[in-house]
């Protein structure tokens, strides 16, 4: 069951629902009782399990093209 997130536009309550996809959309705020509306997240992605797969991508550092910001721990 995916989870939808919810705020409430009386008291900015943030907040999560497991729910089935042919659900109705929750509509009551659980703390104040006030108007929500759902909100588009990014989603989970893909979940893969094991080692299998591939592997991620090397930071441009490691290629050579340097972005200079010293944060990768690739930059010479």
């Amino acid at each position: 069951m995916p989870a939808y997130e919810y705020l409430c536009e009386e008291c900015s309550c943030h907040f999560e629902k497991r729910q089935k996809m042919s659900d109705a959309a929750v509509e009551q705020c659980p703390e104040c009782g006030g108007h929500v509306r759902r909100l588009i997240s990014g989603g989970a992605g893909a979940i893969t399990k094991g080692a299998g797969g591939q592997q991620p991508a090397a930071p441009p550092c490691a290629s050579g093209q340097c972005c200079g910001g010293g944060m990768c721990g690739f930059d010479s």
